[in-house]
């Protein structure tokens, strides 16, 4: 069976998801978010990991494709992919209004009790 379009989709989201799903990748994807320029080696210092394992969190997330890094010698310099969220993004909103009209089938709170 091929696959269609919105399987693709989902099978891309899942990924950006998957790599998302690290407290370190998460940090690295909030010190790059908000250092503009090179940051390449003062991710170790900052997230306080071994540079090893740094660079697999790294990679995993430009696989992913939600990072790109650019050579800048001797370094590497990483930035957000542009639009890289925003199918992901676009799920959760989805998730949540359809959430929210649906609160029938949520039992309630304790408060509520």
């Amino acid at each position: 069976m091929k696959d269609t379009e919105e399987d693709q989709a989902d099978k891309k989201m899942a990924a950006v998801a998957k790599a998302l799903g690290h407290p370190a990748r998460l940090r690295i994807l909030r010190l790059v978010a908000r250092t503009p320029g090179c940051i390449g080696g003062d991710i170790v210092d900052v997230i306080g990991l071994a540079q090893s394992t740094v660079s697999e969190h790294l990679r995993i997330l430009k696989d992913a494709g939600v990072i790109e890094g650019q050579i800048d010698p001797p370094r590497v310099c990483y930035s957000l992919s542009p639009g890289a969220l925003l199918p992901l993004s676009s799920l959760i909103d989805e998730l949540d209004v359809a959430h929210r009209e649906n609160m029938c089938c949520v039992p309630p709170s304790a408060a509520e009790r």
